[in-house]
């Protein structure tokens, strides 16, 4: 399967990827995880290297390239142990940006869009809100038009890169009358006046910046409306299969990560005259999870595929997130028991991998909400369809 996917210039990007990591980023990753600031100057070499522009247009300043490309940038980011500093590169690349890619006018992919593939604009996403989240529908933001500008009131919260981001990308209701058929989205200058930002302490992800956002009268021109008012809803449902999907892969590649350092600490690790590798209850147990990763891996492949397609892989990549992200917590907690002592210690990556994978099953959607969504599809009969632009 893995074969089929990836052709020899995939290859060639993967390693040069990994070599680009080694050196531009996993010297600074301690200090981020502990600042919990990603400096400027690594944003604009990822721009340089057009990591940011994979799905982008050439005609817009990025590469054009099929989404493998954007798997293996979302692999390779799972295994340099800081799924804060991973969170907010493909926040950007791939929550902002795909609305950006897919939906937004030409005027504004020239604003926005070729400044954030050159890593020199960063943005965001803004659908949660204090009072719910997967419930989109649900949404008390309100965007009302008043001549040529829309005045924002509202907040949003757990927003990757909503601290530090210079944009986001908003969800508000235009007719909150209208149910799901009221919402819009907007680009909104995170600078502009009402806006205001508050970081979030979390459990893990710390290199990122997770904020709670208010906005208070804030004036937005009507020029950033993304498509027409009232079409927010479907672009978000739309874009949610590509963040389910690339959670599936973050998923399957931390545990691929975590189960590669536990072998090699037991091969490593002896007690009573042999490597722990060799006494069978582990290493049955090790194969096991490897398994479990190699089935959802082959699996997301197989998703990313159809998607690539342009199939509309809402059922596929909920599946995706839901499994992959309940193995890698296995995976994870398996692994750290491997090492033993070692794996309490802030020194070994375990700890860190356990507290960064166990945002897996709630981000993007719980994994409570994604079986009532998939209950609906498989049960009830509930069809899904792309929105009409």
């Amino acid at each position: 399967m893995h074969g089929m996917c990836f052709t020899e210039e995939h290859q060639l990007f993967r390693e040069s990827l990994k070599d680009f990591l080694k050196k531009e980023v996993v010297p600074h990753i301690e200090k981020w995880e502990e600042t919990g600031q990603i400096e400027s100057f690594i944003w604009r070499k990822f721009g340089e290297m057009g990591y940011f522009g994979l799905a982008t247009p050439e005609e817009y300043g990025g590469l054009g390239l099929d989404l493998f490309y954007t798997i293996i940038f979302v692999e390779e980011l799972q295994k340099i142990n800081s799924g804060g500093f991973a969170a907010a590169m493909w926040a950007h690349a791939y929550l902002a940006m795909t609305h950006l890619n897919k939906n937004a006018s030409h005027q504004q992919k020239q604003q926005y869009l070729e400044p954030s593939v050159l890593g020199e604009k960063i943005g965001c996403l803004g659908v949660t809100e204090p009072f719910g989240g997967s419930d989109v529908a649900g949404i008390r933001t309100t965007a009302e038009k008043k001549g040529g500008n829309y005045v924002i009131n509202g907040s949003k919260t757990f927003i990757t890169n909503g601290v530090y981001g210079d944009y986001i990308v908003l969800a508000a209701k235009t007719d909150p009358k209208a149910g799901n058929k009221g919402i819009s989205l907007f680009i909104v200058d995170l600078g502009s006046k009402g806006v205001s930002a508050n970081k979030l302490n979390k459990l893990g992800w710390r290199a990122s910046d997770t904020g709670e956002l208010a906005f208070d009268n804030v004036e937005v021109p009507a020029a950033n409306i993304i498509g027409e008012e009232g079409m927010g809803f479907g672009f978000i449902m739309e874009a949610f299969a590509l963040e389910r999907l690339i959670m599936g892969v973050n998923a399957h590649a931390r545990a691929e990560y975590a189960l590669e350092y536990a072998l090699q600490y037991m091969d490593e690790r002896e007690t009573f005259g042999k490597p722990i590798s060799q006494y069978q209850a582990l290493r049955h147990r090790l194969v096991d999870l490897y398994a479990d990763m190699e089935l959802c891996k082959s699996y997301n492949y197989g998703v990313t595929y159809k998607l690539d397609k342009g199939e509309y892989v809402v059922k596929e990549a909920t599946i995706s997130k839901l499994k992959s992200t309940k193995m890698a917590d296995e995976v994870i907690y398996n692994c750290l028991q491997f090492l033993g002592g070692y794996g309490y210690i802030e020194d070994y990556p375990m700890a860190r991998l356990v507290r960064d994978s166990r945002l897996g099953p709630i981000g993007g959607g719980t994994s409570e909400i994604l079986k009532e969504i998939l209950s609906k599809i498989i049960i009830d009969k509930k069809e899904y369809k792309a929105p009409k632009k």
